[in-house]
């Protein structure tokens, strides 16, 4: 899914919701929630989009209609080591999508 197609979904009241995916290294990954399932944003080649900042993201979907936001960032180390019982989910915390000047 490309912006463009990410904007007319978002317009159609297609986008459940938005998740910026934290990974190491200080990229962020940006992808929809659709009823069909969850699409990544790729650019006009059709890589996935590696975007820099969630100031970045904020700039990005400007004139996107808001939806609900939220960055998903994964423990490594938990993932590594394995050391936490039961399933290991990532920290969801609600982003919000407005400007800050």
């Amino acid at each position: 899914m490309n912006l463009q197609q990410l904007g007319a979904a978002a317009q159609a009241g297609s986008v459940e919701g938005l998740e910026v995916v934290s990974l190491e290294g200080g990229f962020y990954l940006l992808q929809a929630r659709l009823a069909s399932g969850l699409q990544l944003l790729r650019d006009e080649h059709g890589k996935v989009l590696h975007l820099r900042s969630t100031t970045q993201v904020r700039e990005l979907l400007q004139a996107m209609p808001r939806v609900p936001c939220e960055l998903i960032q994964h423990c490594v180390h938990d993932e590594m080591c394995g050391s936490r019982e039961g399933p290991i989910a990532p920290l969801r915390l609600p982003l919000s999508l407005e400007q800050r000047w």
